[in-house]
C-alpha cells in the first residue's frame, strides 16, 4: 500500500474544469446514443449474427466506445502541452508516470537529499451539483465570482533522505489553489519504514509518531520551515503543476481505458 493510498482522506472537492470535461463527454454519448440505438435494435435479435461468447448488446457497446475514443481523441490537443514542456525544460524534477497507474512520482536532488513527491489523479472530482429541498430555489452565483481553476485540493506526500544520514522525513500536504498546506511532519529512524512503498512499512508506520499538526507549531517555526521547502523547489510553481499535471494524466488513462475496454468487448 502506498502512502497515498493510506493517507488519502474522503471529500467532496469541486473541480469545474473537470466537471466541464464531464458535460461534454456526456453531451457526446447523448448523441451517440441518437445513432447507435437503431443497430442495437437490428443486431439484439440477430442471433447469427453474433459469434461463439458475444452478447446481444457486445456490437451496440463497442460501437459507442469506438465513437466516444474517436471523439476524446479529435477533441485532444496534438503534441505535448506546453506546461508539460516548460516543466521538463527547468530540468529540477524528474517524472515518473506509469501508464495504467494512478499514481505520480516527482524525484530531485538537493545537495545531498533525495527528495519525493507522489500524488494521485485518484484525488479528482467531478463537480457536485448541489442538493435542494422541495420549493426551494437555487441561489445564483455573481458572474465575478469565478472559481479558480484549480480548486480542488490534491493529498501529496513527500519525503526527504540523505546519503550520510539515518532517517526519514516526510510531510503530508493538501496541494491547492497554488500552494500546499501541510499536515503534519513525521520524522522515522528507519529511512526504509519511512520512504517504502509497500504493505509491510505501511504497517509499521501506522504505530509510529506522525509528529504534531503543523498549524499547531509556532508560526516563527511554521514559517522556517516554509523557507525549508521553498529552497528545494516545493512551491508555488510546482503547487500549480501539480493539479494541471493531475488532469492531463486522467484525461489520457481515460483514452487508453476507452481503447482497452472496446478492444476487450470486440475480441
Amino acid at each position: 500500500m502506498s502512502a497515498i493510498r493510506a493517507l488519502r482522506q474522503l471529500s467532496l472537492p469541486s473541480a469545474r474544469a473537470l466537471a466541464s470535461r464531464t458535460a461534454a463527454r456526456n453531451v457526446a454519448r447523448s448523441a451517440l446514443a441518437a445513432r447507435v440505438a437503431p443497430v442495437a435494435a437490428s443486431r439484439a435479435f440477430s442471433v447469427s449474427a453474433r459469434r461463439l461468447g458475444e452478447g446481444a448488446s457486445d456490437v451496440a457497446l463497442a460501437q459507442r466506445l469506438a465513437e466516444e475514443l474517436k471523439y476524446e481523441n479529435e477533441a485532444a490537443a496534438p503534441g505535448e502541452p506546453e506546461f508539460l514542456k516548460a516543466f521538463k525544460e527547468s530540468g529540477t524534477w524528474a517524472i515518473e508516470d506509469t501508464p495504467g497507474m494512478d499514481e505520480v512520482t516527482l524525484t530531485r536532488k538537493y545537495g545531498n537529499e533525495d527528495i519525493r513527491l507522489i500524488f494521485s489523479i485518484a484525488d479528482l472530482h467531478t463537480e457536485q451539483e448541489p442538493e435542494f429541498e422541495e420549493g426551494e430555489e437555487p441561489v445564483e452565483e455573481a458572474e465575478d465570482s469565478e472559481a479558480p481553476l484549480h480548486s480542488y485540493p490534491i493529498r501529496c506526500s513527500f519525503s526527504f533522505t540523505k546519503a550520510n544520514a539515518p532517517g526519514a522525513l516526510t510531510i503530508d500536504a493538501m496541494c491547492q489553489e497554488g500552494t500546499f498546506v501541510i499536515d503534519n511532519i513525521s520524522y522515522y529512524n528507519d529511512a526504509k519504514v519511512g520512504t517504502e512503498l509497500t504493505a509491510e512499512a505501511d504497517w509499521k508506520r501506522r504505530g509510529y509518531y506522525l509528529g504534531p499538526q503543523f498549524d499547531t507549531l509556532d508560526i516563527s517555526l511554521q514559517d522556517e520551515f516554509d523557507k525549508f521547502l521553498q529552497e528545494r523547489g516545493i512551491n508555488q510553481t510546482l503547487a500549480y503543476f501539480v493539479p494541471e499535471y493531475a488532469e492531463y494524466k486522467e484525461q489520457k488513462e481515460y483514452v487508453s481505458w476507452l481503447k482497452n475496454v472496446k478492444d476487450f468487448v470486440e475480441a
